[in-house]
């Protein structure tokens, strides 16, 4: 028999070099080469033999880069995609309630007072437990605590037909309701971004589950997004109405691509600075698991995005205090509990003038401001002075 002869190893002569590839984002990524700032390139640059490029030997070197390409970017990007870090296995959580693809995970001892962690439909809830040293859960846990994560999970074909309410009535309701009885007690509330706003809706739908209520970078004013943000979610649903109607879902790139839209240079800046960082810091490994957890999203159920884009960032119903839930309206002024509102000031995502209102709404809330970001605020190298200990230090006094 004969044998199979193996190609030659791929050369990493040049800092953009991007093998072995060990992750597949940063997502969209086809969106962040097309809004890559160009350049002229230098003498000297990896870019200055392109006009050999149709006479490349994948053998023999690496192939340069496209004319005009910047290659601080895409040494950033290859440098993420090649990094060694991966998640630990953190072991079995114990699993206190579940429903279809939805999970509620129970980081704290029976005993302790119950914290409900509700994220975002979009994003994975493991943000908030995100590597040894950056675990919000763990670190309220070892408070005194007991937080548990509702992780959505991929959503299935029931949850393919929910809108927002219905992710509130049939799927945190009975979760709150359950987790009360087995806890002998109410439960507080904790909601993240989007998350917050259906936290919210449960809390004022069922004051007699819920103690207390927190809001973390939660948006009430659409009407304070950015004019890049409306732009985008307005063009977000056309594109991808076959694809919604066939599958019932929002494909997760498309959510991808519309958040990079809003700030695309930011995003180069990013990757730049991460390139020129030396790959042995220990901060890479920090900001290859926040790249890998935005990479890691989920599709979102198709009545929900329509929800989203035409009656929170269209009609901005919420602040025009027109939306409901069940046939509820919610409106933060009913709220009778003790609330938080943490607003991250260097906050993309959720504007802190789409937050604060809020505060002002809420009787008697009490506002946190935070010297953060959205990401940075709950597991960035400041989380823990910035947002994890005040909040320790409120929910000890009020959960």
């Amino acid at each position: 028999m004969g044998t199979i002869s193996q190609p030659p190893p791929r050369p990493t002569s040049r800092p953009d070099a991007p093998g072995p590839m060990l992750r597949r984002g940063p997502r969209p990524l086809a969106m962040h080469l097309l809004c890559a700032p160009t350049s002229p390139p230098s003498a000297g640059s990896s870019t200055a033999s392109n006009d050999a490029s149709p006479g490349w030997n994948p053998g023999s070197a690496t192939p340069p880069l496209p004319p005009g390409i910047d290659p601080a970017f895409i040494a950033g990007v290859a440098a993420y995609r090649r990094h060694p870090y991966r998640r630990a296995d953190p072991g079995p959580t114990p699993v206190l309630w579940s429903c279809g693809e939805m999970r509620v995970l129970d980081y704290g001892r029976p005993g302790d007072r119950p914290v409900l962690f509700v994220p975002s439909l979009i994003n994975r809830g493991y943000i908030l437990d995100l590597m040894p040293g950056r675990s919000m859960l763990r670190h309220l846990a070892a408070q005194g605590l007991r937080p548990l994560l509702l992780e959505w999970g991929w959503p299935g074909e029931d949850e393919r037909a929910l809108d927002v309410g219905g992710y509130v009535q049939a799927r945190l309701e009975p979760a709150l309701a359950d987790i009360a009885g087995q806890c002998g007690q109410a439960v507080t509330l904790a909601g993240y971004c989007m998350g917050g706003l259906l936290a919210l809706a449960a809390a004022q739908r069922r004051p007699d589950l819920v103690r207390a209520l927190a809001l973390l970078a939660t948006p009430w004013d659409f009407g304070a997004a950015s004019p890049e943000a409306l732009r985008a979610l307005s063009r977000l649903l056309a594109p991808h109405a076959a694809m919604m109607a066939l599958t019932g879902t929002l494909p997760v790139d498309a959510l991808q691509t519309a958040f990079a839209a809003v700030d695309p240079a930011s995003i180069i800046r990013k990757f730049r600075d991460f390139g020129a960082m030396p790959q042995d810091d220990p901060r890479t490994a920090l900001y290859v698991a926040m790249e890998d957890w935005l990479s890691d999203g989920v599709p979102l159920a198709a009545p929900v995005a329509v929800e989203c884009v035409r009656d929170w960032y269209g009609a901005n119903l919420p602040m025009q205090g027109a939306w409901q839930v069940g046939g509820t309206p919610i409106h933060p002024r009913r709220l009778s509990l003790p609330t938080l509102v943490a607003v991250p000031a260097r906050d993309r995502i959720v504007p802190p003038g789409s937050a604060l209102p809020l505060a002002g709404l809420i009787p008697g809330a009490t506002l946190l401001q935070v010297a953060g970001g959205h990401v940075g605020m709950v597991a960035g190298p400041r989380a823990e002075g910035l947002l994890w200990a005040p909040l320790t230090a409120w929910l000890q006094r009020h959960a």
